[in-house]
């Protein structure tokens, strides 16, 4: 009998290794800050990296309940490197449980393989977000009174629901720079993904710091629809690639949110903060609200607007083109499948009447057989 051979594990701290095994050494990290809590010496400082710092509690005027807000600051990086953890982790548990699974029984080529995984992971997290924005959009009213985008400038005090809001959003971005490895992304897919990642760590961050948390929230909330919809029109079209009328849908919602993105931006920084400028420029007081800012900010967001679609316009095209492509040779195949015309007999080949053949003799006339 021969011996079977073994699968060689790698090496530690290969970069197999670190492939296989993050998941499980990001679990051990968060569990070890955990653990930190029960602890008196190192809860002070582990507390810092779990729950949302910066509170600022308020009295009502008869001092009989209080409402609490909170500030940003910079041990709101410690809190965005924990959450950071947990994305992985997350991440890890998606991957595994539901996304290779349901790979296996596709049996998916490489290049749609890829793209699955990309489609699977962020439908999960624009639908989490989706809900989880719309749920605050509903109950801070932001919707129904437009002017508070700029109302009341700045916007230094947030809700609980608000700032921890953009700390997950911020964590989940940052966590998909070191996934790009994690998760062996091909080259040729690296350069886009990246330039996805950044815009949206650039835009969030930015609204963060910047106290238009009000109007990142409207903006992201229909933006993250959108791409629920196209993601899920995607993952619906590696399984059955006859269901496509997702993708018509995404593309007049698209159009829609882009259309609505500019018309608010335009709206707050043309027109509200505009109204109620304060040339005194204080990060301390967290005022940002001056014309190099404000169109700066504007010209961020024109520039984004005008790039996607521009992606989207290519992409329609490309479809558009493959789509005639490939009704060109269907409508060969139905001309060659088509009954071929009944050849008409030579008129040289009758002389008085009679019929001739090639050589030039007539054909045997048979005999009528009498009655």
């Amino acid at each position: 009998m021969g011996l079977r051979r073994k699968n060689k594990s790698p090496a530690v701290l290969s970069h197999e290794f670190v492939i296989q095994n993050h998941a499980d050494a990001v679990s051990c990290l968060a569990m070890g800050l955990l653990l930190g809590l029960m602890f008196e010496v190192t809860a002070k400082y582990v507390i810092i990296f779990i729950t949302v710092q910066y509170n600022v509690t308020y009295a009502t005027n008869d001092k009989s309940e209080h409402i609490h807000f909170y500030d940003y600051g910079p041990k709101d990086i410690a809190t965005v490197v924990f959450y950071m953890l947990i994305a992985i982790i997350l991440h890890a548990v998606i991957q595994e449980y539901v996304l290779d699974k349901i790979n296996r029984r596709l049996h998916l080529s490489k290049t749609k393989h890829s793209k699955f995984n990309e489609s699977g992971q962020l439908a999960f997290f624009y639908l989490f977000s989706f809900t989880w924005g719309a749920s605050i959009l509903t109950a801070e009213e932001f919707m129904m009174n437009p002017t508070s985008l700029w109302k009341n400038y700045p916007h230094s005090r947030m809700r609980f629901q608000v700032k921890f809001f953009y700390i997950c959003q911020i964590a989940y971005w940052l966590h998909a720079l070191p996934e790009l490895y994690f998760q062996k992304i091909r080259k040729e897919d690296v350069p886009r993904q990246l330039c996805y990642i950044c815009l949206y760590i650039a835009h969030i961050s930015g609204a963060y710091i910047l106290n238009l948390q009000h109007l990142g929230l409207i903006l992201m909330v229909p933006h993250y629809l959108v791409e629920l919809i196209f993601h899920a029109s995607r993952l619906f079209y590696f399984s059955d690639e006859n269901k496509q009328k997702g993708f018509t849908i995404w593309a007049l919602l698209f159009v829609m949110a882009r259309l609505l993105t500019l018309t608010l931006s335009v709206l707050t920084f043309g027109f509200g903060l505009a109204r109620v400028e304060n040339p005194d420029f204080s990060i301390a007081a967290g005022n940002f609200n001056v014309l190099t800012v404000r169109i700066s900010c504007l010209t961020a967001i024109c520039l984004t607007q005008a790039w996607m679609m521009w992606k989207f316009i290519n992409f329609q095209l490309k479809k558009w083109r493959e789509h005639i492509q490939n009704q060109i040779p269907k409508k060969k195949i139905t001309n060659t499948k088509s009954k071929p015309t009944k050849r008409e007999p030579n008129r040289a080949n009758f002389v008085n009447g009679a019929a001739k053949l090639e050589d030039g003799t007539s054909p045997r006339i048979r005999k009528s057989k009498p009655v």
